[in-house]
């Protein structure tokens, strides 16, 4: 991993943002692993990216970093996952928000606001669903090349958004 953190993201003038390089999936779960080290008990995490991206590879990092019970996997056809810790941290909570289409209104049905203040959420597809959950989100986009290609390079845009991510140094994550 490689790339140092950027002061801020045009798009999001209250977000800080950090640009990391990822060459492999074990450099995947790697940064999931450091990214744990961050997160605690209320902390939102959306993940953005196409099929195959490293979502779920994210995640299992996540896991392995947050001591969670329970082998990580794609919650696509459960819509949500909770790991409970193992560690006497908080669970995790996974969720793949692809197949949902409302909005918040579906998202309600899966009580994530009454999750959110003991648990880790992440929130894979999130992105226009789950915002107004809370107003302090770590917003995670991740590219990579399409088509016919045996790329594994990634790129991904770290995004804490609110007071919560406002002193956090997310530099740590491309170490």
């Amino acid at each position: 991993m490689e790339a140092p953190a950027a002061p801020r993201n045009p798009a999001d003038p209250g977000g800080v943002t950090a640009e990391i390089v990822v060459n492999s999936p074990e450099q995947m779960k790697e940064l999931g692993r450091r990214l744990a080290k961050l997160l605690r008990a209320g902390d939102l995490v959306m993940l953005t990216g196409e099929l195959g991206a490293g979502k779920t590879t994210l995640t299992r990092g996540l896991g392995e970093g947050l001591g969670v019970r329970g082998a990580v996997t794609s919650p696509t056809f459960v819509i949500a996952r909770v790991h409970p810790s193992l560690a006497g941290g908080p669970p995790l909570v996974h969720v793949d928000a692809y197949r949902l289409g409302g909005g918040l209104d579906e998202m309600e049905d899966l009580d994530l606001d009454v999750s959110l203040s003991d648990s880790v959420i992440v929130v894979e597809w999130g992105e226009g669903k789950v915002e107004e959950l809370t107003d302090d989100r770590l917003h995670l986009l991740i590219h990579r090349a399409v088509g016919d290609t045996t790329d594994e390079v990634r790129h991904v845009a770290v995004t804490g958004v609110g007071e919560r991510w406002g002193s956090v140094d997310l530099g740590v994550l491309s170490a």
